[in-house]
């Protein structure tokens, strides 16, 4: 590599001052360093896009995934502009000992300061290596709420288009450390469940048969054919409702059916539900909500209760007890008995 660079620095100096000898103008040789240097990181840069054309397709042929790709590609990139700048700095006389003592000093302020940035692009390789999704998927970040399609992976983060038509970057470290939840992970056949609750008094067979139909007759839902296989197991693709519980207001029913790609979920299970209460408007179905039902019996104790006639004379405050009138006459000789009080036994 010493040689390399040295070698680059003698021809690169030559190839400097020879250029000075034919303007036909002078010009100091520092004039002429600089300019050279421009020009060829402008050159390299125009070759680097231009070599990243060449290579990319049988890269493409030979990798499979497109992260990958995308990432040799750019390391290609970057190795013809490394090189571009190594011939850059040889013009300008900065030899290979400054290079290395350059380099020394910025990795070691990267080691320092950008620290979470290294970490970034460690697990920017686990990321690329153990395949939780690919460019093109639909995942969901669930802690964050966000769910949307895969645009591009890099060494550093990924990048997601959310179907809220915004673009959402995640550092790669913070993904390692999430959940994820991939959609698209090579069968897109998504399952969906529903719950509902009818009322004690429904006829619930009914409303289960309906409920599946409901599901049948929405254009994106599975209506049946093959189980579903998902490792061991195999799941039924026809819609299919079951009794999840006895719940305090009713019968809680739960609907599960299949569509057949996971990119309008939220629009499925709407369409589901808009089939099911419609038809459950014509049977004998009723969905549940919270009731009460209150029973009064020898137990319950004796309610009191005083009705007042609109525009009657309110009693004076006063008098707290009203008497009944036919007991008036009767002040001496009755035993009186107050009307709104119990007589003592």
């Amino acid at each position: 590599m010493r040689g390399v660079l040295q070698g680059n620095e003698s021809e690169a100096s030559e190839a400097a001052k020879g250029v000075r000898s034919v303007l036909p103008f002078d010009v100091s040789q520092t004039t002429v360093d600089i300019t050279l240097s421009i020009l060829v990181v402008v050159a390299g840069w125009y070759l680097s896009k231009y070599v990243v054309r060449i290579a990319g397709r049988t890269v493409a042929r030979r990798i499979e995934r497109p992260s990958v790709t995308r990432t040799v590609l750019r390391g290609v990139r970057l190795s013809v502009l490394l090189l571009s700048l190594f011939v850059a700095a040889g013009i300008l006389g900065v030899g290979d000992t400054q290079i290395l003592l350059s380099v020394t000093v910025i990795s070691a302020v990267i080691a320092v300061v950008l620290a979470p940035l290294v970490g970034s692009l460690i697990n920017g390789f686990f990321v690329l290596a153990d395949r939780p999704y690919e460019i093109g998927d639909m995942i969901e970040v669930p802690d964050q709420g966000h769910r949307g399609f895969v645009e591009d992976i890099t060494i550093r983060y990924t990048k997601i288009f959310t179907l809220q038509n915004t673009f959402i970057v995640i550092p790669n470290s913070a993904i390692q450390e999430r959940d994820v939840i991939n959609y698209s992970a090579e069968d897109e056949r998504t399952r969906i469940s529903l719950s509902f609750e009818v009322t004690y008094g429904s006829d619930v067979e009914a409303a289960r048969r309906q409920a599946e139909r409901a599901a049948r007759a929405v254009g994106t839902v599975i209506s049946g054919g093959p189980d579903i296989r998902i490792g061991s197991a195999r799941y039924g693709a026809a819609p299919l409702c079951n009794i999840a519980e006895f719940a305090d207001h009713g019968v809680v029913l739960e609907l599960f059916f299949w569509v057949k790609n996971p990119y309008k979920l939220n629009v499925a299970r709407s369409e589901v539900q808009t089939e099911l209460r419609d038809r459950f408007a014509e049977i004998d179905v009723e969905f549940a909500y919270p009731r009460r039902h209150h029973v009064f019996d020898e137990t319950s104790g004796v309610a009191r209760m005083s009705i007042e006639e609109r525009g009657a004379e309110r009693p004076a405050p006063e008098s707290s007890v009203e008497r009944d009138p036919r007991s008036e006459g009767e002040g001496e000789e009755g035993d009186g008995t107050d009307i709104g009080e119990p007589a003592d036994q």
